[in-house]
């Protein structure tokens, strides 16, 4: 079960937002009964890169094997 203020891990390409599978977000609000989450995506500085409406179908929670990976954003 997935919770507000949890670490997620998306599962598939956000290209609007310049997001990619594989990057982790925190959740900041949950809509409905699970249906889709608001996710706030940072770097590892603190800057916020995106807020995004995430259906439930796209992400998962971090798992106990998960392992921190940098990559760097292309310039907007």
């Amino acid at each position: 079960m997935i919770r507000e203020h949890d670490c997620i891990v998306l599962t598939s390409d956000l290209r609007d937002e310049g997001l990619q599978a594989g990057d982790v977000g925190t959740v900041v609000h949950i809509h409905g009964q699970a249906e889709a989450y608001e996710v706030e995506f940072m770097t590892l500085t603190g800057q916020t890169v995106a807020v995004a409406t995430v259906r439930s179908s796209q992400l998962r929670a971090v798992g106990q094997h998960d392992l921190t990976h940098v990559r760097e954003l292309a310039p907007l």
